[in-house]
């Protein structure tokens, strides 16, 4: 009870009996509490050394105890001060830590200024989204293209994202609609919603980006290669934008636990066939729309076969005519 002085349980209950029998000695202490001599010496010495314990002045050699009212006041104040200087010193370390993130910190976003820093390598971007991430106080927009996220980034986003939503922070997550076939970022995508974040997919997504409270925003230096940095973006100039890109995306996507986008009409493609023959249409290679969509190149050539089944075509180009007069692409 009475550890927090620095008083041990054995030390405690040698004190205690000596305020009650005065007249024992070592072998009596130590015959009535269980404990050795050696334990019942080593407990006096601690007493002596909290100075709760005085030479006699009646038996020469002798010890007695300090009264609780006078020894463990003093023990008290000791522990008081030492609080005191406890708190001065962690005021201090607090102004010091504030001094120095002021210096290394971007003050743009704050002042409205625009600015943009590079972030090299994974290390860098992990630590500037701890650190964005402990002062957002409102939302956290993510747009994550690619489908299927890697097992080390799903583990680095769940402190992050648990530690936003245990403050009632926002989260809103996009993925692509190619993620409900990966069982880890389904995994990961129901863990979010059960604890109130919000998860929406959508055939294509135009860019990897974090965005904290509408101000400040991540975004890869190397879209095809996410491992080489990252930039740092704040201001309305260039926030402005991002957050208008995130919006208009968020709307048209589909809340995570619908259905997949099925069949709107006998034969008629779900949206990321639709934007799979969008994006052929543009010219792009099978390769370059399977990055896109966040699928394997097969299953994109799977999946225009079964499209020009559907449609009746023998080419792509057949396809592509005929998915236009049908209006299945702009």
């Amino acid at each position: 009870m009475l550890a927090v002085l620095g008083l041990d349980e054995q030390a405690e209950s040698v004190y205690r009996l000596m305020l009650t029998r005065r007249q024992w000695g070592v072998a009596e202490f130590a015959d009535h509490l269980g404990l050795s001599e050696h334990e019942v010496r080593r407990a006096l010495d601690r007493l002596a050394e909290l100075r709760l314990l005085r030479e006699s002045a009646q038996a020469q050699g002798a010890l007695r105890p300090v009264s609780p009212k006078v020894g463990l006041g003093m023990l008290l104040q000791r522990q008081e001060d030492a609080l005191l200087r406890w708190q001065q010193q962690l005021a201090e370390g607090q102004e010091a830590a504030l001094r120095l993130a002021d210096e290394l910190s971007d003050s743009g976003g704050e002042d409205g200024s625009h600015g943009v820093e590079l972030l090299e390598g994974l290390d860098a971007i992990q630590m500037r989204l701890e650190e964005l991430a402990h002062g957002c106080s409102s939302e956290c927009l993510s747009l994550m293209p690619g489908g299927a996220q890697s097992a080390v980034s799903l583990e680095a986003s769940r402190p992050l994202d648990e530690a936003l939503m245990a403050r009632g922070v926002s989260v809103l997550t996009l993925y692509q609609d190619s993620v409900r076939n990966d069982r880890p970022t389904l995994t990961y995508a129901r863990w979010l919603t059960e604890r109130g974040g919000e998860v929406r997919t959508a055939a294509v997504l135009p860019v990897r980006m974090v965005m904290f409270d509408r101000r400040v925003a991540l975004l890869p230096v190397d879209p095809e290669n996410t491992k080489r940095g990252a930039l740092q973006v704040t201001g309305p100039g260039l926030v402005g934008p991002l957050v208008q890109l995130f919006d208009q995306t968020w709307s048209r996507s589909a809340p995570f636990g619908t259905p997949r986008d099925g069949e709107t009409g006998e034969g008629e493609p779900t949206k990321q066939e639709a934007a799979l023959l969008g994006l052929l249409a543009q010219g792009l290679t099978d390769e370059l729309a399977a990055r896109r969509l966040g699928l394997g190149v097969r299953t994109v050539r799977r999946t225009m076969a079964d499209l020009m089944g559907r449609l009746g075509a023998r080419s792509r180009f057949e396809a592509g005519v005929r998915a236009a007069r049908r209006e299945w692409v702009d």
